[in-house]
């Protein structure tokens, strides 16, 4: 491997810094290579990654499989536009829409563009199909989640950094609190023109918080009640990562609408994708909705392999069973360190929530000791830390890397 000179990361930051628009806030380190769960700086230090790029990485870095998929057909054919037929994107559907259970898929390329595409489908089903008077319709989302920063999206959003200065919004949106029945039974009983409930089944970005028992599986009964679309956006932890194949699956409930991305590629290419059963997707027709990229013939069979790792692979049951292992080492560290809070999360998408304000440097500074310690995790809303490894770890890498995790925390006193 290459190992470039210790100025070879200020030299990378700083030509980010100079050139690129200043929208993150990442950790300062450089990285170069990556490979399963680990990835290497520019200066050839090691590190265990616990991000996973957002759950994009859920086969690990540079997955053999994924990327030899990747190569056979870049040689090929990589983009036809939809103007033509090529002869990878049927294939896909009738794959994707088997794997997860449904009867049609409208291909895209980020979460966000998933999203939105969800919300053009149930807006139109609304119109065509409910009798909802156009323009009317409403969509039920939960407060501090996370779908993306497209305007449409910042309109629903409570994050204040998403949201500022860029109105004005987009209305037909009505918010309630998550995890709370009750919320959203008395918003479709009361409110008029409700079309769909947009939700994450774990609200990741807002610090991994996971619904009660019963939460999807009620709310799935109410949307079914008053003719309401079940839209579950499993971006981030779908696609094995929560322990199950779908996060919803959990409480064994299915998505009128599901919304896929980031794994769905093994990070490997940008690939989302809309699910649907036909009474819902017919409403789409040609010119209404596309995407240059979407369904290319490149995304199409990377997406395929990607699906077929994490069969075989048996990726969501190791995601459950290191989950426990990962949840009980931190609960250890919980019981004996005032630093710490609490500990949650399902499969191996978990958070620790640090005893500070969300106005605090302690979950960063923490996140620094770390990256020194050969681990990388990132903070989110200030006091806590999301770790999110990707799903092919052994048992032995995970005890490691929770042991880096307590040493780490050990060092700092409160």
């Amino acid at each position: 491997m290459l190992v470039k000179n210790q100025g070879a990361t200020q030299s990378a930051i700083a030509l980010e810094d100079q050139f690129g628009a200043h929208n993150y806030h990442p950790l300062p380190v450089v990285l170069h290579r990556g490979e399963g769960v680990y990835v290497w700086d520019v200066e050839g230090k090691k590190y265990y990654d616990f991000l996973s790029a957002y759950s994009a990485v859920n086969q690990g870095h540079c997955h053999p499989r994924i990327i030899n998929k990747l190569k056979e057909q870049a040689e090929t054919l990589t983009l036809t536009s939809r103007a033509f037929y090529n002869d990878q994107l049927g294939v896909y559907e009738k794959y994707v829409t088997e794997y997860f259970g449904f009867d049609k898929v409208l291909p895209m390329n980020t979460g966000a563009e998933a999203v939105e595409t969800a919300i053009k489908i149930c807006r139109k089903y609304a119109y065509e199909k409910k009798g909802i008077p156009e323009e009317s319709a409403k969509i039920v989302v939960c407060e501090n989640n996370f779908h993306g920063r497209t305007t449409t999206i910042i309109s629903f959003s409570n994050d204040e950094t998403a949201r500022k200065n860029f109105g004005p919004y987009t209305p037909g949106f009505v918010k309630i609190p998550y995890d709370d029945l009750s919320s959203l039974e008395e918003i479709l009983k009361t409110e008029e023109n409700i079309a769909g409930f947009l939700f994450e089944p774990i609200q990741g970005e807002a610090g991994v918080y996971v619904p009660q028992e019963g939460y999807l599986k009620g709310a799935r009964e109410l949307c079914a009640e008053h003719d309401v679309l079940f839209i579950a956006d499993e971006v981030q932890t779908g696609i094995a990562r929560t322990g199950k194949l779908l996060a919803v699956h959990h409480e064994e409930v299915q998505p009128d609408i599901l919304i896929l991305g980031k794994a769905l590629s093994g990070g490997v290419y940008p690939v989302s994708a809309v699910l649907a059963d036909n009474h819902i997707m017919e409403v789409i027709r040609p010119g209404e909705h596309g995407s240059t990229f979407g369904g290319n013939p490149l995304a199409s069979a990377i997406a395929m392999e990607a699906l077929e790792v994490v069969k075989d692979e048996k990726l969501a049951e190791n995601a459950e069973r290191l989950g426990r292992i990962f949840r009980s080492e931190m609960q250890k560290l919980v019981d004996h360190s005032e630093l710490l809070v609490l500990v949650r999360g399902k499969g191996l998408l978990n958070a620790i929530v640090i005893n500070d304000s969300e106005d605090s440097s302690t979950a960063w500074d923490i996140c620094m000791k770390l990256k020194e310690n050969g681990l990388l995790a990132k903070p989110t809303h200030g006091n806590i830390i999301r770790f999110a490894p990707p799903l092919v770890m052994t048992e032995e890498q995970l005890r490691e890397c929770a042991d880096i995790i307590a040493q780490t925390i050990r060092s700092f006193s409160k």
